[in-house]
This record gives structure tokens, C-alpha cells and sequence, in this order.
């Protein structure tokens, strides 16, 4: 028994070791934000999709190029515009004339770590193509359905103040983002050292690979392990109903928002060093995983009503479990 707590132990300091070998590293480019670092790395845990949403400038392509660097894995860009095509994304097959065949020409989508930049600047059309992509980890071409590699995660970035010339994300594709995370402004004292860090050189080009794919798919496993009583299990399952029924909230999360919610929780539990969820993991989680998945009705917009005010107002009034 005590040999077993042990090795657990050991197991459980690999996964927050390793998150804050990623945070470090990535923080040598992204001044500040340590709460976003350790929310991508959560979504790494979990091989889920992530949402950069915010203003022009603040770092979100940035960020995305600096995770996927600090892992020796394949990394791959999609810059999407109005004219891109769901070929450009997957892949096409092509006549080969010296075979005298077809061939499968793979699209970027094919990658480890892909970043999908300004994703709302893609017409509907190439956006419903990422579905598939997102949820089966699969990509069909002609008759040919493709495996993508694993582990596959996407990090899309868009900018929420302009609406010109773009194509809002469905419900369907928000909800398969295991969560949503916002970088802000960083403060007067984050932007000298931003400054003085980016006089010479970018930092980003000496940065080296910590975590091996072979590594990060051991991590995975190891952060679905973890814990978690029946009282939370319920505590989640009733923040997700809350949504459901609230005034204020014309359609509520899905049953993937709970699942979602669950297995990052369970990740952010490894993250800091505990082998068992507690209520604050899942508090902490809520409005990431949460507020992307809920529609508010038109009249708590127009009071000033977001969907992280009414997630975090669900939070203070769904009873915490306590044993």
C-alpha cells in the first residue's frame, strides 16, 4: 500500500514537473500570463482545442508558435482568409504521371500541434471541414479517411472587435474547443520587460524542444488516472445543468461540456501536484470550458451581461461539495 502511494507520488510529480518545465520555457517569449500557460498545457493533457480570443497585437499567434515549439513534434500553420479552401486544409489527391496514379498530397491539417490563425476570417465551408478534424481526429478525402496524428491538437486565434469580412464560429464548432482563454493587455510593468526582452533578438528563435511526443502521450494517460470522487463528479454535472435552466442563458452547455470540464480538471489536478480533483479545479475551470458553450439571450446582452458574468454567477450559487 505504501509502496503504491508512492510511485504514485512519483507519477503525479512527472505531470507537474513537466507543466512547469513547459511554462517556464514558454515564458522566456510570453511575459506574464501564467494562468494561460498552464490552461494550454491543461488542453495538451487532454489532447483538446483551443480558442485565442482577443484584440490584435497582445500575443495569441506568438503563444501558439511558443507551445508548439517547446515540444519536439510536428508543427504546422494555417492562415485563413476568405478564399481558402477545405483542399487547402486536408490535402487533395493529385495524378501522378510517372506512376500513372493518384496520390494523396496531405494539407497541413496533418500535424501534431496546428495552428489555425484568425479561423473566423474562414467561410463556413472550410470551417466545417476543421469538424471532423476536431472531434474524430480523422480527415476525409474523396472516399479516403485519414487517421491524423497523435497527439492532435488545434490552437485557433480570432479577433472578437472586428466583424468585417468574417464568419462567426457555430455553436457545433465552439463547443468541440475544450476551452476558450483570453491574453489581455499585459500591465505597465510586463510591457517594459516585453520591451527590453525583444530589443536585440526574438527569443523564440533559441528556444529548444523539452518534451518528446512519446513523452506527452504518457502524460496524457497518466492525467486520466487521476481521481475523482462521485461529490465532484455531481458538482460538475450540476454547474452543467445550471446553464440549462438559467434565465438569463437561451441554449446551455452540452454533455461534451461536462466531459470536457471533467477531464481538464483532471489534468489542472496533475498540474499541481495532486493525484485527486478538488471542487477548486473545477471552479477554476468553469468559465474557460464553460462560457464558449452557452448562448445568452439577447435582452442580458443588452443589460451588459456576458457569458463569463453568468457562468461565474452560476458558480456562487451551485452548492460546493464539502466532504
Amino acid at each position: 500500500m505504501g509502496k503504491a502511494i508512492v510511485e504514485s507520488d512519483l507519477e503525479i510529480g512527472r505531470l507537474k514537473k513537466a507543466c512547469e518545465a513547459f511554462c517556464s520555457q514558454v515564458g522566456r517569449v510570453i511575459v506574464g500570463k501564467a494562468e494561460t500557460l498552464e490552461l494550454i498545457f491543461v488542453a495538451l493533457l487532454c489532447e483538446g482545442h483551443v480558442l485565442l480570443e482577443d484584440v490584435p497585437g497582445t500575443g495569441k499567434t506568438m503563444l501558439a508558435k511558443t507551445a508548439a515549439r517547446v515540444f519536439d513534434c510536428r508543427f504546422s500553420r494555417i492562415q485563413c482568409t476568405p478564399d481558402l479552401l477545405p483542399s487547402d486544409v486536408i490535402g487533395t489527391h493529385y495524378f501522378n504521371q510517372k506512376a500513372s496514379e493518384f496520390e494523396y498530397r496531405p494539407g497541413p491539417i496533418l500535424a501534431n500541434i496546428v495552428l489555425v490563425d484568425e479561423i473566423n476570417r474562414a467561410m463556413p465551408r472550410t470551417q466545417s471541414c476543421l469538424l471532423e478534424c476536431m472531434q474524430e481526429r480523422q480527415v476525409s478525402v474523396d472516399i479516403e479517411t485519414i487517421s491524423l496524428p497523435r497527439p492532435f491538437m488545434l490552437l485557433a486565434t480570432q479577433n472578437p472587435i472586428e466583424l468585417e469580412g468574417t464568419f462567426p464560429l457555430p455553436e457545433a464548432q465552439l463547443d468541440r474547443f475544450l476551452l476558450r482563454a483570453n491574453l489581455g493587455y499585459p500591465s505597465e510593468e510586463e510591457e517594459q520587460r516585453i520591451l527590453s526582452r525583444f530589443r536585440q533578438s526574438d527569443p523564440l528563435e533559441d528556444m529548444t524542444s523539452l518534451i518528446r511526443v512519446s513523452d506527452l502521450l504518457d502524460l496524457q494517460k497518466l492525467s486520466r488516472s487521476i481521481f475523482i470522487e462521485d461529490s465532484v463528479r455531481d458538482y460538475i454535472i450540476a454547474l452543467n445543468r445550471a446553464t440549462r435552466d438559467h434565465g438569463d442563458i437561451k441554449l446551455g452547455t452540452s454533455t461534451r461540456g461536462s466531459l470536457n470540464l471533467q477531464a481538464a480538471s483532471q489534468a489542472l489536478a496533475g498540474c499541481r501536484g495532486r493525484d485527486y480533483v478538488i471542487p477548486d479545479d473545477v471552479k477554476a475551470l468553469a468559465v474557460p470550458v464553460l462560457a464558449h458553450r452557452i448562448i445568452a439571450r439577447t435582452e442580458a446582452r443588452l443589460r451588459g451581461r456576458t457569458e463569463e458574468d453568468i457562468i461565474n454567477e452560476i458558480l456562487s450559487t451551485v452548492p460546493v461539495p464539502t466532504e
